[in-house]
């Protein structure tokens, strides 16, 4: 069965080769299983190597698991996240923060979806008071939910104003690969440098098929996590196959190739939406997202063949996501059925 590529969801894209093979490749003989294998220790030497030495790395399913738990690490039941209002914390973890962890989410309206100081400020009001739950970590998402991606100096600013005022930054890099390629950076540039406290490091999104990994940069935060994460239905016990997924991952800059190859297929097919009248495109396309407004004969021409999610009713506003394996006869198929209108 051959299904046609599209831009719902760089989730929807297949596995790179080199990461299904180094699945077939840990498929060999007996391990010891929950992650006392040499794929995991493998794995692990290749994550020093990206972000340094001093770091705990957990391997996990998904990255809703990656965040949650990642976040309870850092926080109790009194406490709160501040986050974006349309972060996918917020939007898309169907409560599972407050259902999981029992912390809440306060939210900031912010349009290009980046938080930075001025936006916290006035939640700090609440520190110390016994009747409000207490602030405790920011979250941001790299790149974006809108795909505008944070630089290193705006991380910087979020860090400093964090741990200054006696807080957590949490980062959810279900993207981060992205943003690294707009911003011709390294991962720890990103992440560690930028001073990140807590990492859900994802690459489902980014050519593999199964895992996400929370990194701790300051171990004393990580100290009891080997109980959230099994406490949290999370401890994979044939942890080899997502171990040598990230192995794969992070040698001779996987990542970076996938993500850089994703980002200028969006460029690509923004440009050629523009060219159409009543087409705009809404937002900088910076990551490998692409958000425009779809006048509705183009809507009705592009849905005959292809499924997407509408981003904002109103506009209409849709999403279009490219992905690894996007090609640039991908782009052409799309444009000629919106030509057919």
């Amino acid at each position: 069965m051959k299904i046609k590529r599209g831009f719902a969801s760089d989730n929807n894209a297949g596995i790179h080769p080199d990461i299904l093979s180094a699945i077939g490749g840990a498929n060999d003989g007996h391990c010891i299983g929950y992650g006392d294998d040499p794929y995991t220790a493998e794995a692990y030497r290749k994550f020093t190597e990206t972000f340094g030495d001093d770091i705990d790395v957990y391997m996990l399913f998904t990255g809703t698991a990656a965040n949650v738990l990642g976040l309870s690490a850092v926080t109790r039941s009194f406490q709160a996240v501040l986050c974006s209002d349309f972060s996918h914390l917020n939007v898309d973890e169907c409560g599972s923060p407050e259902a999981v962890s029992g912390i809440k989410l306060l939210t900031v309206p912010v349009p290009d979806g980046k938080l930075a100081p001025r936006h916290l400020k006035r939640f700090l009001a609440a520190l110390g008071d016994e009747h409000h739950s207490q602030p405790k970590a920011i979250s941001v998402t790299q790149s974006t939910e809108v795909g505008t991606v944070y630089t290193v100096e705006e991380l910087l600013a979020l860090s400093r104003f964090a741990h200054s005022n006696g807080l957590f930054l949490h980062m959810d890099g279900a993207r981060l690969s992205n943003a690294a390629a707009f911003l011709g950076t390294g991962l720890k540039s990103l992440t560690k440098e930028a001073g990140v406290d807590v990492l859900s490091f994802g690459g489902t999104k980014n050519g593999m098929m199964i895992g996400e990994a929370v990194i701790f940069f300051d171990r004393e935060l990580s100290r009891d996590f080997k109980y959230i994460r099994k406490q949290g239905m999370q401890l994979f016990s044939k942890m080899r196959y997502v171990s040598a997924q990230f192995t794969a991952y992070l040698t001779e800059s996987l990542w970076l190739q996938n993500a850089r190859h994703a980002n200028r297929m969006a460029r690509l097919l923004a440009s050629k939406l523009e060219a159409f009248p009543g087409i705009e495109i809404t937002r900088p396309v910076e990551a490998n997202g692409v958000f425009a407004v779809f006048p509705e004969k183009y809507l009705n021409a592009a849905r005959k063949n292809y499924f997407f999610y509408t981003w904002d009713p109103a506009g209409p506003v849709v999403r279009l996501m490219a992905s690894w394996d996007t090609t640039e006869d991908d782009i052409v198929s799309f444009v000629s059925a919106l030509k057919s209108a």
